[in-house]
């Protein structure tokens, strides 16, 4: 009896599962090429009526619907199996999504799910059935991960270049193709010691992901700007879909180009708003201060005044502000010092300028304090920190003016010391008469004549203190000599070689024609240069000069010749530009 339960039992639960419904459908791949045809199934575990198929948008039907009905008995249990078949042709590429079919089965009305299909370029070698290419192009992509796709000028912005690797798949060898190039970005490429793979996830499916480029982006122009495609060459281990005879599948290995695709950002300009007058450029998160080492000492004693700006942000992109000093103190060229170490997060660390100051003669000396503006991305606001005036005390030196030392007749020594012998014959000497002569009037009207020469004096000098714009052009050449020449004593030594030329060029622009380098751009530049009368050649050799210094900070192919060629074509193009172009 007991037997007889279970019997039964077992074969109530076949028949319950013999009659469960299933109707799906299955296509023989999921992406193929604009070149390539598509199968789908639509099958059932019953027989049904009124079979209605799914509009195959974005597909036209080449063959179907064909049916295969087949039906088995094994173990005493019968099985049950119809199949409608077409054979579909992509119109045009893009996604689509078959939608679902029905039938009806026992008086109920059954549907299949919808299929998500990806159409892409025409293949070489187009397959209906699921080949090693479709499994390639199914666990292999490469996608331009952007940090901030909406940043201001100036910030900076992040782009990690992922591969990702499917389940399916194996990399057996990857070659960087074809690397962008940011001509709109001040770029600083962060370089990889190897490949490291690590495992994440996209769209809810897990990948094995390989990090191939990082590289941190300081855009210098506002609106839409597209980032240039990455491209690699993959050697992979695809499976072909046959196994061993002891079921190990068979691999085939083929090599695969994938590119990351263009990406658009759109940047954003600072805001006029609250701008102030002394911002130089600075974009970031900054702390500033001005300290000197000693503040009282002796003439001709040194003392140096550090001026230090620290935290994250564009440093290599701004000018750190200008002390003044009075005259009665000699100051020698700033020293600068830089600690700035790039990550995915921007520049961090400081940049320093020490003045060494030897001051002549005893006194009191102000040196006023300074203001550093800069905008914080963070709070979207311009921030200024002010410093107080420094005050450097000299105890012991001689005065500024030297005090006359009357020693006559200092030691009571008579005027006629006895035993002179005088002549009675001689005759007073007649002095001449300094009241009423040439001498008198020129020394009287002397000071009404220096008035109008120092009140003249003195408005050309408020007027060049006032004159902001051409207080940057002064700067800027000074700071375009000093770089050229810091690009000379550098040859040799590549990355500092380059940078220095190219901190040179930015500043002769900007003295030339008067442009923050935060306005500078390519096409900006090229007009401007135009414009003011040079000449297309000169203009053309001057933007490969300027492109050719920031690729040459990463290429490995630059030599010593290579370098004291680009100086020499760099003193050639700046003298011939400054024959050339004409200041308004």
């Amino acid at each position: 009896m007991k037997y007889k339960i279970i019997f039964f039992i077992t074969f109530l639960i076949q028949s319950l599962y013999a009659q469960q419904v299933e109707f799906k459908a299955e296509v023989s791949k999921n992406q193929l090429g604009a070149n390539e045809r598509l199968r789908i199934e639509f099958s059932m575990n019953k027989d049904g009526d009124n079979f209605t198929p799914p509009n195959f948008h974005g597909f036209t039907i080449v063959m179907g619907p064909s049916q295969s009905v087949s039906r088995s008995w094994i173990n005493g249990v019968s099985s049950f199996s119809k199949t409608y078949i077409y054979i579909l042709q992509p119109t045009a590429k893009g996604k689509f999504t078959i939608g679902q079919a029905s039938i009806e089965i026992d008086g109920r009305t059954y549907k299949t799910n919808p299929i998500a299909i990806t159409v892409t370029e025409a293949v070489k070698t187009p397959s209906i059935d699921r080949n090693t290419n479709d499994i390639a192009r199914e666990n292999l992509f490469l996608l331009a991960e952007v940090s901030k796709p909406n940043p201001y000028l100036n910030e900076a912005v992040s782009v990690v270049y992922r591969l990702y690797v499917g389940g399916e798949i194996s990399l057996s060898n990857l070659r960087l193709l074809d690397v962008p190039k940011y001509p709109n970005f001040w770029s600083q490429d962060i370089r990889l010691q190897n490949y490291e793979v690590e495992n994440c996830s996209y769209q809810g499916r897990s990948y094995r992901c390989i990090v191939v480029k990082r590289i941190v982006l300081y855009p210098q122009k506002t609106g839409a700007i597209t980032l240039e495609p990455l491209s690699v060459e993959a050697i992979i281990n695809a499976p072909t879909g046959q196994r061993d005879f002891f079921g190990r599948p068979f691999y085939e290995e083929i090599s695969r180009k994938v590119s990351s695709g263009s990406r658009v950002l759109n940047i954003k300009p600072l805001p006029e708003e609250g701008k102030p007058e002394n911002f130089s450029g600075a974009v970031g998160n900054f702390s500033f201060s001005v300290n000197a080492t000693k503040q009282t000492l002796k003439a001709n004693e040194s003392t140096q005044l550090k001026i230090e700006v620290s935290g994250n942000g564009n440093f290599k992109l701004f000018d750190l502000p200008k002390p003044t000093f009075p005259s009665s103190l000699e100051v020698y060229a700033p020293e600068q010092k830089e600690d700035i170490n790039t990550s995915l997060n921007g520049m961090k660390g400081r940049l320093e300028q020490t003045y060494t100051i030897v001051p002549e003669y005893k006194g009191k000396y102000p040196i006023s304090g300074l203001s550093f503006s800069y905008f914080n991305p963070n709070t979207q606001k311009y921030e200024t920190v002010k410093t107080e005036d420094i005050w450097i005390d000299v105890t012991e030196g001689p005065t500024a003016e030297n005090q006359p030392n009357d020693t006559a007749n200092s030691n009571n020594i008579p005027l006629k010391p006895e035993g002179l012998q005088t002549n009675a014959d001689l005759q007073p000497m007649h002095q001449p008469v300094f009241f009423g002569s040439t001498a008198y009037y020129l020394w009287l009207f002397l000071p009404l004549l220096l008035i109008p020469i120092v009140l003249i004096w003195w408005h050309i000098k408020m007027q060049r203190a006032g004159d902001i714009e051409g207080n940057k052009v002064r700067v800027a050449n000074r700071l375009a000599k000093k770089y050229l020449g810091e690009a000379k004593r550098k040859l040799g030594d590549k990355g500092t070689f380059y940078e220095a030329l190219e901190r040179a060029l930015h500043n002769y622009l900007k003295a030339k024609l008067k442009i923050e380098t935060a306005e500078m751009s390519k096409d900006k530049i090229t007009e401007l240069l135009l414009s003011r009368k040079a000449t297309e050649a000169t203009v053309a050799q001057f933007m490969a000069l300027l492109a050719n210094c920031e690729m040459a900070r990463y290429s490995q192919h630059h030599t010593d010749a290579s370098m004291e060629k680009d100086f020499s074509e760099a003193v050639q193009v700046i003298s011939a530009l400054d024959k050339q172009v004409k200041n308004k």
